[in-house]
């Protein structure tokens, strides 16, 4: 029995030893690549140095070369600066030598003008020595001359003095006319205010408390939702209404106030800050004015008199609010009616 376990273990393969040397062999492999690893990593980290400290030797020269160039520019900004001065300077010396020449030149002239003016003189005093005693005859008449002239002074004097007294006393009238003038316009506004305030009174009475109508000072203020739609001057059959009762209220205006009381009614267009977007007006002057002319054209075929009535458009420049909210917007746009002379 033991005979045949030891030929059993004869006959088995042992690979052990072989096993280990091939790890042993794979272990020097793997020590071998690391070493040469760690010496190429070596080599490469110097040479990474090295070129780190080129690198850094290279940035050093560019900002020299930087601040050199910096210094050359400021340089030639400078050697610009005195280039321009000596060029002003030299076309100041240009322009001063130029005024010398010309100065110059003139004298020269003005010094032959006066040597001819010379000669000029020296004759005319030989002709006044020659005419000098026709003179004196002559300086004897013009005193004669002279005495009559002063008589014929004094008798305009005393004309004179007449005129102003009569001056005076138109002055004195004038001052008169004038404060009877001043007096009379002053009745005529009394009269006015007074028709005004009858107009208003009467137009509150007719319109009632509506909140889009109201009084400001001496002013109706229509809002212009109550007449027109957004950006359109044509008349809403609302606002038509209300206008057929302020045709009644001026047509029996006109029948009160004498016609030497030069009274109209303006209709003033307004609109709010917005700029207008429409084909058919280019601005809110347009608009404005536009409403306004329409209000006075359907007044006109109610009966109002033409000449009593005034159209005029303000655009946006008139605000009763400067708020930039649609409250504000909406004040703003309005018809105002104004009973005032002409």
């Amino acid at each position: 029995m033991a005979l045949a376990r030891a030929r059993r273990n004869e006959s088995a393969f042992n690979y052990w030893p072989g096993f280990v040397d091939a790890l042993s062999t794979l272990v020097l492999s793997i020590v071998f690549l690391l070493s040469v690893f760690l010496v190429v990593q070596f080599f490469l980290s110097q040479e990474v140095t090295g070129k780190d400290k080129a690198l850094e030797q290279l940035n050093a020269k560019i900002a020299q070369l930087n601040d050199l160039l910096s210094l050359e520019k400021l340089g030639k900004i400078n050697l610009d600066d005195q280039v321009s001065q000596l060029r002003a300077g030299l076309a100041s010396a240009e322009a001063e030598r130029d005024r010398v020449k010309g100065l110059y030149e003139g004298l020269a002239g003005a010094g032959n003008d006066a040597a001819g003016r010379a000669n000029e003189l020296n004759k005319a005093l030989d002709s006044e020595k020659q005419v000098s005693s026709r003179a004196l005859a002559q300086i004897e008449v013009l005193t004669q001359q002279i005495s009559a002239l002063r008589r014929q002074l004094a008798a305009l004097e005393e004309a004179l003095d007449a005129s102003e007294k009569r001056d005076k006393q138109s002055q004195s009238k004038i001052a008169d006319l004038g404060q009877r003038l001043n007096v009379a316009l002053a009745q005529r506004v009394q009269e006015l205010s007074r028709y005004r305030s009858e107009f208003f009174g009467r137009l509150r009475a007719i319109l009632g408390n509506r909140p889009d109508i109201r009084i400001v000072g001496d002013r109706f203020v229509f809002q212009s939702e109550v007449f027109f739609d957004t950006g359109q001057a044509q008349l809403l059959p609302e606002g038509r209404a209300e206008l057929d009762k302020l045709a009644t209220a001026l047509i029996d205006l006109d029948h009160q106030i004498p016609a030497e009381i030069p009274w109209v009614l303006r209709v003033d267009g307004h609109t709010d800050v917005r700029p207008i977007s429409s084909p058919v007006f280019k601005s809110n002057w347009e608009l404005s004015s536009a409403r306004a002319i329409s209000v006075v054209q359907y007044l006109i075929s109610l009966g109002v008199p033409a000449q009593r009535l005034v159209a005029a458009g303000f655009a946006e420049f008139q605000p009763l609010d400067t708020a930039q909210t649609e409250e504000a917007y909406k004040r703003n746009r309005r018809i105002e009616l104004k009973l005032t002379e002409r």
